[in-house]
């Protein structure tokens, strides 16, 4: 095993577990010690406000965003110099997590803490980091960030909100709107987006008491409905020059990095919202019985547990193998040196193929695990009273939010490929290596004979296959590949459950107790690679119909069959593997 920092998407053309990864069993205690006091906040001053929360209650908001501060949950990714505490990325995600139990609180949490204030944390001059993160960081000032327009959305370069210098070239002045702003009604800070004379887009941070900047009505919305989320309107809105956020033209750069570290946060985030439906699930089902038999005790309610518990590994093992990557990326920077920003949003671009999954396999999975979670609770989980019918509203938002799971796919596919085509990335190389080995049947066999050694080569082929199918439509498509979303989005699938197979494997082995594999974490893990691999089968198998004519077709197809054999499992074994250590547990077991 590999102490290298790999590259980004480097995991799709190594081997499975060849870089030792961050995992939660590697926290530090300084970093439990912050999830710890943030999951008791969450716990403690958060749950019992809930229904207060979802009436809207701004200042309940505030006051409860004023407690965190006192904790010192508002400060982990400001520098100590501006009222911070200038940490690690693990504790920013560790902290988001334990703020995601209800979902209103986390999206105004996550609003002023990640997306409205990390903009000026990186790319702030000194005199705005120290006119303004000082505030934030005791929350006396609250964030917000308004990127999103009526016309953009995901085209968020498409946005028509316009900027020119005054007469005086004192101000910017704004003339435009943004929609769905997180925070808007109560907000004090914007960090807004506009286009220097129609063309140039540039980042900009607007105080709420600006002349010319009105804030709409709130919105009425299916779910997350404490937060508040409004439409600004800028209407000749004069914001001085000096705040002017980074260069003119590339307000991109600031976009793009916090939308990936917004990603990062929503996968770390939606564990958080995991654990909790799955401890109230569980007690439901203990509880309540169905023929004088409580529904624990039946195979159709044990699978959805341990679906559940599948669900969270799989996402925490991925979200916290991400923000370890970009640790390690920055373990050596000097946090005071003048370029410390510019390295993190490169460690952040770095990685953005590993965001960009987090973000859809977190929000998809969160998906699954609420509807069994409310399945679960019968007709209870459709009634208010019960918090799981909440939660299922408030998951809807994640496979939208931070960029939606659609472009996200395109995302990952897209930086698979340009990162190949820089040369950075030996995609192509390695998928030539793959093709020659299927002619000639020579496929990796198993290495090793423990418990998971089956997982391990279905994921070796499983990487193939994504290899050999991106190879096989980059040939057919050319320049026009990225025109080709149904082939792209498969692929990107391909490669999503690459690297959720790989992550809980590298992390299982690592932590295995004097070398025993934990059962309940080994049946998850063939139960994922299983399923993965039948996916994998059929997804490929499209990609190739896509993208082969005449002869080419059988002949792709009959090489990628020699990667979708079928391992014989008993499925019922597995489940139960895991139901009794969620029942063991009382909850998620690891």
């Amino acid at each position: 095993m590999s102490n290298t920092i790999p590259t980004g998407g480097e995991f799709l053309i190594s081997e499975v577990g060849a870089h030792r990864i961050m995992a939660p069993e590697h926290f530090s205690a300084e970093q439990r010690q912050y999830a710890q006091t943030a999951l008791r906040f969450s716990r403690t001053e958060v749950l019992p406000r809930s229904a207060a929360i979802e009436k809207r209650d701004h200042a309940l908001l505030r006051e409860l965003l004023k407690k965190a501060s006192d904790l010192g949950l508002l400060m982990i990714d400001i520098p100590e110099a501006y009222g911070g505490l200038g940490l690690d990325h693990t504790t920013s995600m560790l902290v988001a997590e334990a703020n995601s139990l209800q979902a209103s609180w986390s999206v105004t949490f996550g609003g002023h803490v990640g997306i409205g204030s990390l903009p000026i944390v990186w790319y702030g001059t000194p005199a705005q980091k120290a006119r303004y993160l000082p505030a934030i960081a005791s929350a006396d000032t609250v964030c917000a960030y308004a990127l999103t327009e009526s016309g953009s959305g995901s085209d968020a370069l498409g946005a028509r909100t316009r900027a020119v210098k005054s007469a005086d070239g004192k101000h910017w002045v704004l003339n435009g709107s943004k929609q769905f702003i997180t925070n808007a009604g109560f907000a004090d800070l914007f960090v807004v987006f506009a286009k220097v004379d129609g063309e140039q887009f540039t980042a900009f941070i607007v105080e709420r008491d600006t002349p010319g900047l009105s804030i709409g009505p709130e919105e009425h919305k299916m779910g997350i409905r404490g937060s508040s989320t409004c439409t600004l309107v800028f209407d000749d809105a004069r914001v001085p020059v000096e705040n002017l956020l980074g260069e003119v033209g590339k307000g991109h750069k600031i976009a793009f990095n916090v939308l990936n570290v917004g990603r990062l946060k929503m996968g770390a985030g939606v564990v958080g919202g995991m654990r909790l439906q799955l401890e109230g699930a569980l007690r439901y089902v203990t509880d309540r019985k169905q023929f004088g038999t409580p529904l624990l005790r039946f195979g159709l309610t044990r699978e959805k547990l341990a679906r559940m518990a599948l669900c969270i590994y799989a996402t925490e093992s991925m979200a916290y193998r991400a923000s370890g990557l970009i640790d390690e990326r920055l373990a050596t920077a000097d946090k005071a040196a003048p370029d410390f920003d510019v390295k993190t949003h490169a460690a952040l671009e770095e990685f953005a193929i590993e965001s960009s999954i987090l973000k859809v396999f977190g929000s998809e999975a969160y998906d699954q695990l609420v509807d069994d979670a409310l399945q679960l609770h019968g007709g209870y989980g459709f009634i208010e009273e019960y918090p799981v019918e909440r939660a299922y509203r408030d998951a809807r938002i994640n496979r939208i939010f931070e960029g939606t799971n659609e472009i996200n796919r395109l995302v990952i596919s897209g930086q698979l490929l340009k990162r190949t085509l820089k040369g950075v990335l030996p995609l192509f190389d390695h998928a030539s290596t793959v093709e020659h080995e299927l002619q000639a049947d020579q496929l990796p066999r198993s290495k090793g004979n423990d418990a998971l050694a089956e997982a391990t080569l279905a994921t070796e082929y499983l990487k193939r296959l994504a290899l050999f199918s991106l190879k096989v439509a980059a040939e057919a498509h050319g320049l026009q590949l990225d025109k080709q979303q149904l082939i792209l989005a498969a692929v990107s699938d391909l490669v999503i459950d690459c690297f959720a197979l790989d992550s809980m494997i590298a992390r299982t082995r690592q932590v295995a107790a004097s070398g025993q594999l934990d059962l309940a974490r080994v049946a998850m893990i063939r139960s994922f690679a299983n399923q993965a691999h039948a996916r994998g089968s059929e997804t490929s198998r499209r990609v190739l119909c896509a993208s082969s004519r005449g002869e080419a077709l059988p002949r792709h197809l009959t090489l990628a069959s020699k990667l979708t054999s079928f391992s014989s499992h008993n499925p019922v074994e597995l489940i139960e593997a895991v139901a009794a250590a969620v029942e063991a547990a009382g909850g998620y077991p690891c």
